[in-house]
């Protein structure tokens, strides 16, 4: 079944599949971001390459990954009611290995909101705070949306961070290599 490619107004909701779709993908780079930011070319850095200020949205390869997995505990706080009035911080995290700890359970909330949302949960509307603290009010459908496409950007700086730093490719994690993945 192909997914409808245009954009539901605000007072339409996506098919269940499409919410399937996007848990699917949503969760799909979380074991890969893990992985493929800490594989083994990656595991032969020494801690400061992987701390070093390259210059980026936030400065190093463990701060992208931080802000990334804080990004997506947001959301998940947002999902349950919860506004945080911040990120969790980088240093929070003494190295990949800690982060890719807590994604796992995130990971799991993450599947077990997403598998409870039924047929109409998508198109349900949750009302929260920025971390700025301005309203907010997004049906969960465009979270998901937007959780998957903020990691996918922060993922290229990743993947950029690392080939500066001499490391092979990593795994893709272009939409079209989920596609693959799935036959």
């Amino acid at each position: 079944m192909l997914l409808d490619a245009r954009i539901p107004s605000e007072t339409e909701s996506r098919p269940p599949v499409a919410v399937r779709h996007l848990q699917q993908v949503l969760l799909w780079p979380l074991r890969l971001i893990p992985a493929g930011v800490a594989d083994d070319d990656v595991r032969r850095r020494a801690p400061w390459q992987l701390t070093r200020d390259m210059g980026n949205s936030f400065k190093s390869i463990h701060e992208t990954v931080a802000h990334i997995y804080a990004a997506e505990w947001a959301w998940h706080e947002r999902w349950h009611g919860r506004s945080p009035t911040a990120l969790l911080p980088a240093d929070q995290f003494p190295d990949l290995a800690s982060i890719r700890r807590q994604w796992s359970a995130l990971e799991a909330k993450m599947r077990s909101y997403v598998d409870g949302l039924g047929d109409d949960g998508a198109s349900r509307v949750i009302d929260y705070k920025l971390l700025s603290g301005q309203a907010g009010s997004s049906p969960v459908w465009q979270m998901l949306q937007h959780v998957v496409n903020h990691a996918s950007y922060h993922r290229g700086q990743i993947t950029t961070m690392l080939r500066q730093l001499g490391a092979a490719p990593p795994k893709g994690m272009d939409m079209i290599a989920f596609y693959r993945t799935r036959g």
